[in-house]
């Protein structure tokens, strides 16, 4: 029998990798999800809305985020065509689809991409975290992925996770003819681990110093919170 896997993502992985078993309750059977309500997660939502009006549209920054002005105006000054909260989707055969088309395979969100005439584009992800002492580069590698696939005569792409409290900015590059070969044929390996949890139905839990205290699925018995 035919499994049908949803649309998978960079957060969405990146769970499965945790914990197979944190990522059954959250995105298979839903009986347990994260706290929506966390302060750290209202305010990066706030700052991502507040960025995107501010480069795109020219909103004023509102107060709380006026330390962000400076790196946002570098980027808002730069040359080139900019794309904020870009929705992009890629199909299984790895073609360029809709964020919500029926056939979307993988999905991603783009912060800020700018496409500049040289074959280039920048891409941007918005960080609030305090340290960009465990960013994980992953994110762009995806997102570099489904810029070459969405923007054919962009050739190279240059990544950046700007840690916007933190006033840090990893960076990486990615060239379309070296890398994206061997960035597919990564993570394919690493989706078709996941793709065989659902095919065997087999969701170990992997646990971690986050079990005890931080996992929302209560009912592991890894937890324990509830003690």
């Amino acid at each position: 029998m035919t499994v049908k896997i949803p649309a998978w993502s960079f957060s969405s992985i990146k769970t499965f990798e945790q914990c197979p078993k944190k990522f059954y309750h959250l995105k298979v059977v839903k009986d347990f999800q994260e706290d929506q309500g966390a302060e750290h997660l209202i305010y990066g939502t706030a700052f991502h809305e507040a960025a995107e009006f501010y480069i795109r549209d020219g909103t004023p920054l509102p107060p709380q985020f006026s330390y962000a002005k400076s790196s946002l105006d570098n980027l808002k000054h730069r040359a080139g065509r900019k794309l904020c909260e870009y929705e992009m989707g890629l199909t299984e055969d790895l073609e360029p689809c809709g964020f919500k088309d029926p056939n979307v395979w993988w999905r991603g969100i783009a912060d800020l991409i700018i496409i500049e005439d040289d074959g280039t584009a920048r891409v941007v992800d918005y960080k609030t975290g305090k340290s960009a002492k465990y960013a994980d580069t992953g994110q762009l590698e995806l997102m570099a992925l489904a810029v070459f696939k969405h923007f054919p005569e962009v050739k190279r792409v240059k990544g950046g996770l700007l840690f916007v409290i933190a006033k840090q900015f990893p960076k990486a590059s990615y060239d379309r003819a070296v890398d994206e070969p061997k960035l597919w044929e990564k993570w394919l390996r690493d989706h078709g681990r996941m793709k065989r949890a659902y095919e065997t139905n087999v969701w170990n839990p992997r646990t971690s110093g986050l079990c005890k205290r931080h996992c929302v699925v209560l009912s592991c018995q890894h937890n324990g919170r509830n003690d």
